[in-house]
């Protein structure tokens, strides 16, 4: 049912009169899908001979509603990018980027790569029809019908859901036919199915009707829930945790701490979610997923071509096509578990800071240019946006804001004086070019690139906190732009530094190392030549060779 309304109202007429939230009276559309396709009388009904109740037809309109009202918007980005066309579709210039930005609804705000890609698609179709396309509706077929239940389109008698008498169980209730193709009322019976809840659901939690799908041969549960949480605040933040874009480092983090008379000072050298394990895992996916694809297109075409091997053929593409949807699987598993894991230590860096807000860099606009082919597809296959909703996600749960801030100049100017960097390969090659270290040549701070950009990135979230904007339909906060008198006071006030040869004055121990109880069972010695024996023998002087030399530990055995 869902499939058959999907298809029958793929068009541009159907699609803006379902977004113009009124039908032809005038009257307004409600905002359940279902009721809305009503209003209108887009009606649908199960095949010949089948019977099933008004639930399962709710459900129907539902999914294909909420397919058809997301697609208004590609329509109209299509339908920009097509009256705007430009001259030369692999570079426009500013004057063609200003005019497709207007012509889309909220384009000023709208990432570039998100127009680059809608180019490159009809792109691809002008070099398969020699034309442009008219609209959204020409370039793409109609989307696929998932194979799901959206039991939140139903009420009580369809079906349910409650607490079991355990505390990490639910009990849904729900009516399923009996048969594959029920014939009356009769062939539907209630079956009650047990639902084993995560741990991070709380106790308190309101339970919602899931969604259920199939996957795999087996019936999943998406299940939402509610339960209150702190209110986030936009503005009067007083401690902040940076976040900034890696490539190898995926996250490169630091809190920051703003003083009352406006100074800023970074709270510690910050950290780095380093994954370079499981991206470098998920880059030989994709490419493994790229070979299988290719060999499948090659199939395609042979078959196509001879068709006394195309029965073989066919058989060896249908193994091609498990292995792809095999690896597929794996690489959105991999992506998923990812994005959370990103997420919830960037949760707990705030957290343990005490920070109120993450202020992290915005890279929607991001495009990977002069960086060589394979490090343009590795940056361009991160996951950087499920990354930032599954933050604010977890953000939510303990108060703390997630607001994206400009990416520009981020790491080019100094955190310290705003002065640009000079960008080197290492700290001990400092006259050979490149990009992750990063010195200053006015204040002379230097350090890696991403701590750098964390500094700067949670200083301008700062200063710009009062222009912090706040979605009404999504609720995402973010500074849209940058103000230069603001950006002027964006500064890490510097760390005073101790002079050469200065040691940190320590507490008295009584007996000192040497004369400390050595560890061992009863009371006896650890034997001579272990850890815990050199441990306890070793003894630290210090001796200072000059005004000019560092304090240099010089240790002795006992």
């Amino acid at each position: 049912m869902t499939a058959e309304l999907l298809a029958a109202h793929w068009n541009a007429t159907d699609v803006a009169a379902l977004a113009s939230g009124q039908d032809a009276g005038g009257r307004k559309l409600p905002s359940n899908a279902w009721m809305a396709l009503r209003r209108l009388g887009w009606a649908a009904a199960p095949p010949v001979g089948i019977r099933v109740n008004d639930r399962m037809v709710r459900m129907a309109q539902e999914q294909a509603g909420r397919s058809l009202r997301s697609a208004k918007w590609r329509s109209d980005l299509t339908s920009a990018v097509i009256t705007t066309w430009p001259a030369d579709p692999a570079k426009r210039t500013s004057q063609e980027w200003d005019a497709v930005r207007a012509a889309v609804p909220g384009g000023e705000h709208l990432p570039s790569s998100v127009i680059s890609s809608r180019t490159r698609q009809i792109c691809t179709f002008v070099r398969k029809h020699d034309r442009l396309p008219t609209d959204v509706f020409s370039l793409e077929y109609a989307p696929k019908a998932a194979r799901m239940l959206l039991l939140a389109a139903c009420d009580g008698q369809q079906a349910s859901i409650e607490r079991a008498d355990e505390p990490h169980r639910a009990l849904l209730r729900l009516q399923l036919p009996t048969r594959p193709d029920p014939r009356s009322y009769e062939d539907w019976t209630w079956v009650s199915c047990p639902i084993p809840l995560p741990p991070t659901i709380p106790a308190a939690a309101v339970l919602h009707l899931p969604t259920l799908r199939l996957h795999r041969g087996r019936v999943r549960v998406d299940l939402a829930y509610t339960h209150p949480v702190p209110r986030t605040a936009r503005t009067g933040h007083t401690v902040a945790l940076g976040v900034d874009w890696g490539l190898n480092t995926l996250l490169s983090a630091g809190a920051a701490r703003l003083h009352e008379d406006g100074r800023i000072a970074a709270l510690g050298a910050g950290g780095m979610f380093r994954a370079a394990g499981v991206l470098a895992k998920q880059h030989r996916l994709r490419r493994a997923e790229e070979r299988l694809r290719a060999k499948a297109d090659h199939y395609q075409r042979l078959i196509g071509g001879r068709t006394i091997l195309a029965s073989r053929l066919e058989a060896k593409q249908g193994v091609l096509s498990d292995e792809i949807s095999a690896v597929a699987t794996r690489r959105s598993n991999l992506n998923t578990a990812l994005a959370w894991a990103a997420a919830r230590w960037a949760v707990d860096q705030a957290v343990a800071a005490g920070a109120s807000v993450i202020y992290i860099e915005d890279l929607r606009s991001l495009e990977a240019r002069h960086m060589g082919r394979t490090v343009n597809t590795r940056m361009s296959q991160q996951i950087r946006g499920q990354i930032v909703d599954r933050m604010r996600h977890l953000g939510a749960e303990v108060g703390i804001a997630v607001v994206t801030v400009p990416a520009r100049n981020t790491s080019r100017h100094c955190p310290r004086c705003l002065t640009p960097l000079r960008h080197r390969k290492a700290p001990d090659r400092p006259t050979t070019p490149g990009w992750k270290w990063a010195v200053c040549p006015g204040c002379g701070w230097q350090g890696d690139r991403d701590h750098g950009a964390w500094q700067r990135i949670a200083s301008r979230g700062f200063v710009h906190q009062t222009r912090t904007t706040t979605d009404r339909t999504t609720g995402i906060m973010a500074i849209r732009a940058i103000v230069d008198t603001l950006e002027a006071r964006a500064v890490i006030a510097k760390t005073p530094l101790k002079p050469v040869g200065e040691i940190d004055p320590k507490p008295d121990r009584p007996g000192g190392r040497q004369n400390a109880p050595r560890p061992g069972d009863a009371g006896h010695p650890p034997p001579p030549g272990s850890r815990a024996w050199r441990a306890s023998v070793r003894r630290d002087t210090f001796t200072r060779t000059g005004p000019d030399c560092p304090v240099q530990p010089t240790g002795s055995r006992a």
